[in-house]
């Protein structure tokens, strides 16, 4: 797969992607649609694997890589797929947009990454300026609890990806494919979902209330969202630079905001437009600010 393919996927798909979460969990129970989403996506991975020869290895180091992989396949997921019932696509894709923001406070605090300086800190402050913004207006935002729950989503998808990228960077970790990483994180948060379905829905389906919105939600996630999707992240976050990886987080939440207004109606409130902007704002001065600085 070539860069810029793998680069347009990854816009493609993160911008379509909260809407596809909002519309999968409208008549399906939120955690039963990730499941579902997962053994699907993990069927057609393995057959995809095996179809092209990519290797899937399970030794010790490969079985690490997965695990850390599914914190945010699992841990970041979970938490989103029950907030986004509460939230609009939008919100969603704003609130992600603040990964690399998170991931560079993270690799400073426990990584002891020396790369957080006074600009970086700044552009924290502005994007925490648009997160309050958005976390003001009860209109787009119906639920606290559920905005808390997605940050929380966020930040766990920020830990897995600085600790997948340092995994990355060790003896025989590059040699690991991408298509491997996230076939193994799906497969390994399989379980996880099963379990906590379980536990909250006793295995009820309630099938009688699901409509065909939802399933075909299902189905365009697990294809584009969890496989082309993971594999496309990983591939360019393993060949890019993090300044240029970072570019798709100030392009996806335009796209997704739009998208949300288009196709599902999604009020745009001053709140979110104005958040929003300051959150791209932040992200910006945070990789470019130095730039922007040496050119006045």
């Amino acid at each position: 797969m070539s860069i810029p393919a793998a680069y347009s996927a990854v816009i493609f798909v993160w911008a379509t992607t909260p809407l596809g979460v909002v519309w999968s969990g409208e008549t399906v129970h939120p955690i039963l649609a990730a499941l579902l989403r997962m053994v699907m996506a993990a069927a057609l991975g393995i057959a995809l694997l095996k179809l092209s020869g990519i290797a899937f290895p399970w030794h010790k180091q490969a079985r690490r890589a997965y695990a850390l992989s599914c914190i945010g396949v699992f841990g970041g997921m979970f938490c989103t797929y029950l907030a986004a019932h509460h939230l609009s696509s939008g919100v969603i894709s704003v609130m992600y947009g603040l990964t690399p923001i998170f991931s560079g406070l993270l690799a400073w605090g426990f990584l002891k990454e020396k790369n957080f300086g006074l600009q970086q800190w700044l552009a924290t402050l502005i994007s925490l300026g648009g997160l309050i913004l958005i976390f003001s207006s009860n209109i787009v935002v119906n639920d606290y609890r559920a905005l808390l729950l997605l940050l929380l989503g966020v930040v766990l998808f920020s830990i897995s990806g600085i600790l997948v990228k340092r995994e990355s960077n060790k003896k025989g970790g590059n040699d690991i494919h991408p298509f491997a990483i996230a076939l193994g994180a799906i497969v390994m948060s399989i379980p996880a979902y099963a379990l906590s379905w379980l536990l909250m829905e006793q295995g009820n389906l309630h099938l009688e209330n699901w409509e065909s919105r939802s399933i075909f939600a299902i189905m365009y996630l697990a294809i584009f969202g969890s496989l082309i999707g993971f594999f496309s992240y990983y591939y360019v976050l393993r060949h890019l630079a993090a300044t240029t990886v970072a570019l798709v987080t100030l392009i996806t939440p335009v796209f997704a905001v739009a998208m949300g207004h288009a196709f599902n109606h999604e009020a745009l409130e001053p709140s979110l437009i104005y958040g929003g902007l300051l959150v791209i704002t932040g992200l910006a001065i945070y990789f470019w600010g130095g730039k922007l600085k040496r050119l006045v």
